[in-house]
């Protein structure tokens, strides 16, 4: 539709091109060394073009509005039209493989260097379409694509009993991560007035304004805030009777400024957890990875009949994980934000702190100071904020079981076989209904709010039929499945 108010397109043509240069230098017969560097830059085609289609054919993009920059304090306007760095980014690296006393028996390998990756064009789609002076999604000018600048360390070595150890570690510190604020918020005025609680408080006059109400202009920036690290230690050996048995252990500890999980420019920036000024880049736990994982694989091969004609596989894999990391947010809007998406990071209060808060109905106080004693993470940081993701769910376990069943026989000389396959997943919630099932939140928003917009007081409602913090996922997370397979090997 080629009219003003027609419909909005988000078609966009965009690309990366990329080149890659490696070298291997063998420094000695036991000593590798290897280099390489990468050039990545955005490609964005006639995407201009189809922004001021967009703006031509929507009618509702005003350039002249003011907005705020968060970076530097000062109002700003958005120029929709403008896409974001298309410079050469500049990938290095370098790794190594020392073979350490020459027998293959103790080898140290690692690396460092640059990474780039790809922006989600999704987001550069948004930027295409989003020119709605109410709504702005645009990505910064000074926008590069994401870039991470990654170390690992690892050891492998083979006891003279065949079992072989090995040890990884790795350190990941964000150059250029992705980060959504939204321009048409200004620095919070107020503070809540609740016990403990004095947060930043959005008011009318920390909006940008147009046409009697609030607009948003959600954009895309960077930060270089975020780090990962990982480390994981494993043992594993082979026999020569055909048993094959792993053990492995993994630590993750990741921090970031924005878990983004979602297409839409405007929800990556609402479903950001937050406390206080809503356009901060604050470091907090990742919500994605295990903290704890542990895995374990045994397989036991048994070969029988004429010429080995039958081979029956007998294959177990385990694992054992902490991680499901969530955080406790208001359901309503307590900073008075742009969100209404339940992001606002909740307050821990003290016991006596719950007395002296303003409850909707009687018996609501008594019933979340016992909320609060049940609940690990919400007992042991009371008088504090919740850290974004910093709650974690129980571990879970499960344990996977496969059989295999082999017939070969011979076609001109060549072995074919029809193998059988029987897996049984989550064996262990086959056997017992309460093994294998995993436990989520029973709610991420315990608490109700709304505030008096004149004296910034809130008032909260607490639902006393909720007296634990977790229940059981009754997805197939939490359930046992068979399944069959038939393959011909040939």
């Amino acid at each position: 539709d080629g009219t003003p108010g027609g419909w909005s397109l988000a078609e966009t043509n965009v690309g990366q091109l990329a080149f890659y240069m490696q070298d291997e230098w063998n420094v000695s017969n036991d000593f590798k060394l290897t280099y390489g560097i990468r050039f990545d830059k955005p490609l964005f085609f006639d995407t201009k073009n189809k922004i001021k289609e967009n703006i031509d054919r929507k009618g509702t993009y005003i350039p002249s509005i003011t907005y705020f920059n968060p970076q530097t304090g000062e109002e700003t306007l958005i120029d929709s039209e403008v896409l974001p760095n298309n410079d050469w980014l500049i990938s290095p690296r370098v790794g190594f493989n020392w073979d350490v006393n020459g027998a293959n028996k103790t080898q140290l390998r690692g690396g460092t260097g640059v990474f780039t990756g790809r922006f989600p064009f999704v987001w550069i789609g948004n930027h295409v379409q989003g020119v709605d002076f109410f709504f702005y999604q645009t990505v910064n000018p000074e926008f590069q694509f994401p870039q991470v600048w990654r170390t690992n360390l690892g050891l492998d070595h083979k006891l003279e009993c065949g079992v072989v150890l090995t040890a990884d570690v790795s350190y990941t510190k964000d150059l250029n991560a992705p980060h959504v604020q939204n321009w048409g918020l200004n620095t919070p005025s107020a503070t809540l007035n609740a016990p403990g609680d004095n947060r930043p408080v959005y008011q009318g006059t920390d909006r940008s304004q147009n046409f009697g109400g609030p607009t948003n202009a959600y954009v895309f920036i960077n930060s270089d805030k975020g780090r990962i690290f990982n480390t994981s230690l494993k043992v594993h050996k082979t026999f020569d009777n055909g048993l094959f048995a792993s053990l492995a252990y993994n630590y993750l500890n990741a921090k970031d400024i924005n878990s983004i999980e979602a297409e839409i420019t405007g929800d990556a920036f609402d479903f950001n957890p937050n406390q206080g000024n809503a356009n901060d880049d604050v470091l907090a736990f990742s919500k994605y990875g295990d903290t704890h994982r542990f895995i374990g694989v045994g397989s036991k091969r048994f070969t029988y009949g004429n010429d080995d004609k039958w081979a029956t596989t007998i294959s177990a894999f385990f694992e054992y994980a902490k991680g499901g990391r969530f955080n406790y947010t208001y359901a309503g809007n307590i900073n008075g934000d742009s969100s209404f998406q339940n992001n606002d990071l909740l307050y821990i209060p003290t016991s006596a702190e719950v007395q002296q808060m303003q409850f909707s109905g009687a018996g609501q106080a008594e019933a979340f100071e016992t909320y609060i004693q049940q609940d690990d993470y919400l007992s042991d940081n009371r008088g504090g904020y919740m850290e974004r993701y910093g709650a974690l769910a129980p571990w879970r376990g499960r344990w996977d079981i496969k059989l295999l069943q082999d017939y070969n026989f011979k076609v001109s000389g060549k072995t074919h076989t029809i193998q059988l396959s029987f897996d049984v997943l989550n064996f262990g919630n086959l056997l017992n209904s309460n093994w294998g099932v995993v436990q989520v939140p029973n709610t991420r928003n315990p608490l109700s709010v709304t505030v008096d917009p004149t004296t910034q007081v809130p008032t909260y409602t607490y639902d006393t039929a909720l007296t634990e913090s977790f229940g059981y996922d009754a997805s197939l997370l939490s359930r046992w499945q068979g399944q069959f397979g038939l393959r011909y090997i040939f």
